[in-house]
């Protein structure tokens, strides 16, 4: 089976990565020319949680082959529109998985012409340290969902799971997405505005203070996951990615724009749809908005 990734950031090299250690065919589709030959020259190296160094050979072109069996899209949302230019000539039947943060491409992938689209939740640590080297800084499954067409065509990248990268099937595509951008809630935006790395919003006791009222806020809005998610899952995940900069930090720092639309942002509009109000949540929204527009660094 061929897999194709098209997007060479942090998350497509470290599942690329870890597709190869399980004798994967896998080509990674960069944006640059030149990020391709420098994954064929150098191999794909990845530092693994312990420390220790994998490298891996690895297939990389700029632009997609025709003959992919799968295609995983693994770029941000906001250059989604470019990949979906890209898709116009692979065949329908082609089955396509969206690693996206958020929910705004939800309804936007499946309108494309696919016969088979599915959506990742991926809950791993990665940080790209150059374009041919990341390092994957926290264990967590790599859930997947179908949300138009047939599981078995997806099933098949069951094998490819491992200790260090569960892959996990899920019933709801977009009941999934909706509980990891909820969680993106937490720690995301506070990070980027703080701009400390994830285990500081428990250390500091203005930060935690703030994680708690957010919570128990979130909670008000979207009730459903009170039964199943205390606020002592939030404290286990910032302990557990402690050493971790955020996504949304991270493209603070770079001067990137965020994913706040993606995720805070449709996290705002689910709760306005049921007349509910974020007001701190709407806030933090604001003051990354705001970072986004001016470039500053706080």
């Amino acid at each position: 089976m061929k897999i194709e990734i098209i997007g060479a950031g942090a998350v497509g090299l470290l599942v690329a990565s870890f597709l190869a250690e399980k004798q994967a065919s896998v080509k990674l589709i960069t944006r640059t020319e030149q990020q391709a030959v420098q994954l064929k020259v150098n191999n794909l190296m990845r530092t693994n949680c312990d420390g220790t160094t994998s490298v891996f050979p690895i297939d990389a072109a700029a632009s997609l082959s025709g003959d992919a069996d799968i295609i995983v899209i693994a770029v941000k949302y906001g250059q989604l529109q470019d990949v979906f230019k890209q898709l116009q000539t692979v065949k329908p039947t082609t089955p396509i998985l969206f690693l996206q943060n958020g929910l705004a491409h939800y309804d936007e992938a499946l309108r494309l012409p696919f016969h088979q689209i599915a959506f990742c939740s991926v809950q791993f640590g990665a940080q790209k340290i150059n374009e041919y080297h990341v390092a994957h800084k926290g264990i967590g499954p790599m859930k997947i969902a179908v949300a138009k067409g047939e599981k078995i065509f997806f099933s098949h990248l069951g094998a490819y799971s491992s200790e260090r990268f569960l892959i996990v099937f899920e019933g709801d595509a977009e009941a999934m997405l909706l509980e990891k951008a909820w969680l993106n809630c937490f720690i995301n935006p506070l990070t980027a505005i703080l701009q400390v790395p994830n285990g500081q919003l428990i250390q500091r006791i203005d930060a935690f203070q703030l994680l708690k009222k957010l919570y128990n806020e979130m909670i008000m809005a979207f009730p459903q996951f009170a039964e199943n998610f205390h606020f002592e899952q939030v404290v286990a995940l910032c302990e557990r990615t402690a050493e971790n900069t955020s996504s949304m930090l991270a493209d603070v720092l770079a001067g990137r724009e965020t994913e706040i639309e993606t995720i805070v942002g449709a996290i705002i509009k689910k709760a306005h749809i049921d007349n509910k109000q974020l007001p701190i949540l709407q806030t933090l929204y604001l003051l990354v908005k705001a970072l986004e527009e001016s470039g500053e660094r706080m």
